[in-house]
C-alpha cells in the first residue's frame, strides 16, 4: 500500500501475505503443502498478481524462494528442485518468475546466492517452539523417531531462519558468538564468498538492472499466457504500445 502522509510525504508499507500453498493441517504442523504441478502454480502465480502482492518470500515459501522466500516457510529450492542437479538453473528460473512480473519483489537473505535448507541431524539442532511441538505430537500420535523428525525437518520454520552464510569460517562468517541457530551444512559451500562470481548472484543482479532500465516490467499489466501448459509458466506484460513475454 502506498499512504500519503503530513506534508504531503509518501509513506511506503509493505503487507506480507502468506501464500495458498501452505494450508492449515492437523497432522502435527499448521503447513500442509498441496504440490508442485505447473497449473497450480501458475494459478497462484496469476492470482497473485490480479490482487497486487507477488514476492518470493510471501508467494514461494523461501523462501514458492522461495523465493521460497520464506515467512515461516522452508526454502523454495528445497520444495520445488532437485539441488543436488539443478540448484543453479532453479534457483534462476524462480528469480525470473518474481522479479519478471511487475508490483514489487524483494529478495530474503540468501536467496541471491542459492541458500537451501540447514539439513539438520537432530531435534537437538532446533529451536523453533512450534517445531519441538509438533515432534512430540507426531510421537504421540504414533509416528517413530525416525518419522517424526522426518516430517519436522521437512517442515520446520527453521529452515528459513538460520544465519546467512558469508563464508566457510565457523559459523559461516555470520558471528564470532553462539547464533541463535547453527549454520547449514552447506555454508562451506554455499556463501556469499563462494557466490559472489556465480552464476545465480550475477543473474539476480541483471534481473534488478532489468527491472530500473525498464519500466514496463514493474509497471506494465500482467496478461496470462499459455494458460492450460503442463509445463510452461508464461505471462505477457503491456504498458501502453509495449510488450514483453515472459515464460519458464
Amino acid at each position: 500500500m502506498v499512504r500519503v502522509g503530513k506534508e504531503h510525504k509518501i509513506d511506503f508499507m509493505l503487507d506480507m501475505v502468506l501464500n495458498h500453498i501452505a494450508q492449515r493441517s492437523m497432522s502435527g504442523f499448521k503447513k500442509h503443502w498441496l504440490g508442485t504441478s505447473i497449473i497450480k502454480i501458475s494459478t497462484l502465480f496469476r492470482t497473485r498478481q490480479q490482487i497486487g502482492c507477488l514476492n518470493l518470500a510471501a508467494l514461494l515459501g523461501h523462501h514458492f524462494g522461495d523465493t521460497g522466500k520464506y515467512y515461516d516457510q522452508l526454502r523454495a529450492l528445497n520444495r520445488f528442485l532437485d539441488i543436488k542437479n539443478f540448484r543453479d538453473e532453479g534457483a534462476t528460473v524462480l528469480a525470473a518468475s518474481i522479479h519478471l512480473s511487475s508490483r514489487t519483489p524483494y529478495i530474503y537473505m540468501g536467496e541471491e546466492i542459492g541458500m537451501v535448507d540447514p539439513d539438520y541431524d537432530s531435534m537437538a539442532d532446533y529451536v523453533d517452539v512450534e517445531s519441538i511441538n509438533a515432534y512430540q505430537m507426531l510421537l504421540d500420535q504414533g509416528k517413530s523417531p525416525e518419522q517424526a523428525f522426518k516430517i519436522t525437518q521437512a517442515k520446520s520454520r527453521d529452515n528459513s531462519r538460520t544465519p546467512m552464510q558469508w563464508d566457510a569460517s565457523e559459523n559461516a562468517g555470520f558471528s564470532t558468538g553462539t547464533p541463535w541457530l547453527k549454520a547449514g551444512k552447506s555454508y562451506k559451500d554455499i556463501n556469499v564468498e563462494n557466490e559472489i562470481n556465480g552464476s545465480i548472484f550475477k543473474f539476480y543482479k541483471e534481473l534488478i538492472r532489468l527491472r530500473k532500465e525498464m519500466p514496463i516490467i514493474s509497471e506494465g499489466s500482467y496478461q496470462p499466457a499459455l494458460e492450460d501448459s503442463q509445463q510452461v509458466y508464461a505471462f505477457e506484460t503491456l504498458l501502453r504500445r509495449s510488450k514483453t513475454l515472459g515464460a519458464q
